[in-house]
């Protein structure tokens, strides 16, 4: 997998998808034959909140959604930011993947 953080570059590229950081429109992307999934975050305060994901069903059920939460991730550790989660995905995402739950505020998480 690949890690880069700048403007519309791959960020994370696994065999079958690249995902890519838009930080004009905060959000990391990856681009489908015809749509394109989001998870869309935003700077608040030291943090970094995870807001609202979007998978549209053309790509619904290969896994998209938790490339992005992983990605999300990554890219929260890469600029030392805690994160906050208020997407509903992302939540049930650290449900089933503990090891990322170190990386939340504490503030703001139990």
């Amino acid at each position: 997998m690949l890690f880069l953080w700048e403007t519309n570059s791959a960020i994370m590229e696994s065999e079958d998808y690249k995902v890519f950081n838009n930080t004009k429109e905060q959000q990391l992307e990856i681009q489908g034959p015809e749509e394109k999934a989001t998870l869309s975050y935003r700077f608040y305060k030291h943090n970094i909140a995870f807001m609202h994901t979007t998978v549209p069903s053309s790509m619904s059920g290969h896994g998209v959604g938790g490339i992005l939460a992983r990605a999300a991730f990554d890219y929260a550790k890469s600029l030392h930011k805690p994160v906050m989660v208020y997407c509903p995905f992302v939540a049930s995402f650290l449900e089933k993947h503990p090891e990322f739950r170190s990386q939340l505020d504490k503030t703001y998480h139990a």
